[in-house]
Order: structure tokens, then sequence, then C-alpha cells
């Protein structure tokens, strides 16, 4: 593992599947805003995708993550342009405390990626046939193994390796570490201090 000492490499990601079918989808369906007023992320994670899992009595709709194969699951496999709408953080944040540690899709709105990558959540992309392919075999084989290497940019499930994209901004900071930008500052505060004390004008 490389990176520094609080943070750890991403540059492998391994569990099980849950499909999430439809393009466009935005950061109001995956945390409505009513949700969002709360002091910190904790319990998001049981709002997430909230109005798509339940009617106006709380009831129960007919949603992947309301089905109990894919409880377990950690990695979302999406269509075109998850994520998009507003910048929200709360989005990836609910998603992760749900269960979610990896996204495999055709396309992610750029600041639902980049909120992504602050928390050490992969968002990796192949091309629609590819995609549905790997929902379709979610859907028959929901316990089955996802394998995503982020380093050689592959996905392995079942008796199938497929060549995924990984932006390399995002690939770079996931294997060498450096994806939490707090807790870089934080390990290299003496030296930011004493750059500060260094500048003529601070």
């Amino acid at each position: 593992m490389s990176g520094t000492e609080d943070i750890p490499a991403v540059d492998y990601v391994s569990g099980s599947g849950v499909p999430i079918r439809g393009n466009d989808i935005d950061t109001d369906q995956v945390i409505p805003a009513r949700f969002m007023k709360v002091v910190t992320f904790d319990g998001l994670g049981e709002f997430a995708f909230f109005d798509q899992r339940f009617d106006d009595e709380d009831n129960e709709k007919d949603h992947p993550m309301n089905e109990e194969r894919f409880q377990d699951a950690n990695v979302m496999v999406v269509n075109n342009n998850f994520g998009c709408g507003s910048s929200r953080e709360h989005a990836p944040q609910a998603l992760m405390r749900w269960g979610i540690d990896a996204f495999i899709g055709e396309s992610f709105a750029e600041i639902f990626a980049g909120n992504c990558l602050a928390l050490g959540m992969p968002t990796v992309t192949a091309d629609h046939e590819t995609i549905a392919e790997l929902q379709d075999w979610i859907d028959e084989h929901p316990d089955g193994e996802i394998d995503i290497d982020v380093e050689a940019e592959t996905v392995t499930y079942g008796d199938t390796t497929i060549d995924v994209e990984v932006d390399d901004g995002q690939r770079k900071a996931l294997v060498d570490g450096i994806w939490d930008t707090t807790a870089l500052m934080k390990s290299n505060e003496q030296a930011i201090q004493e750059t500060a004390d260094a500048l003529p004008y601070v």
C-alpha cells in the first residue's frame, strides 16, 4: 500500500453488486433535499434513493436497494450521467453509508465523481453494452464477486474481464493514496506552516 500513513491507497475494490438502471439519475433522487438538514452525514444511508424506494405511506416500492439479495452489495452499477444535478456531497455520502464502496457506470457527472474521489470511492466507466451485460449478470448472480482493479483499469466478474476507464487524476490519487485532501493537509501541517511563515505577504 502506498500513500501517506493516514490515507489508504484504493487500488482495488471487491464485492457484490447492485444494478441501478436509468440515465440522468440526479442527486435529488439519490438523496432528497428534505433529508439534508443534518449537522453530520451519519445516518444518511437509510435515506438513499428514499422516494424511489418508498411511497408516501413509507411502504416499500419495487427498487433494487429494497431487495434482500442486494443488501450486502458494495459496488453500484449505473448507466449514463449518474449523479447529475446539484453539487451536493450528501449524495455519495448517503450511498457510502448505505454500503457502497465503488461505482461502475457509463458516465458520471463531473462534480459527483469529484465528491466520490474525496471519499476514496472509484467511479469507473465502460460503454452501454458492457454495463448492461454486467447489470444483467448481477441480476442473475446477486452474490457474485466483482473485482475492480483501479490501477489496471479492469473489472472482473464470473469468467469475464472487461476494460474500464478511470480518470487519470482519479486513478493517480486513489492508487497513490492522495485522495483525502483534508488528511493530506493535516499530515503536512508543519510543512504548510513553514511555507506560510516564509511568505512575505502572509
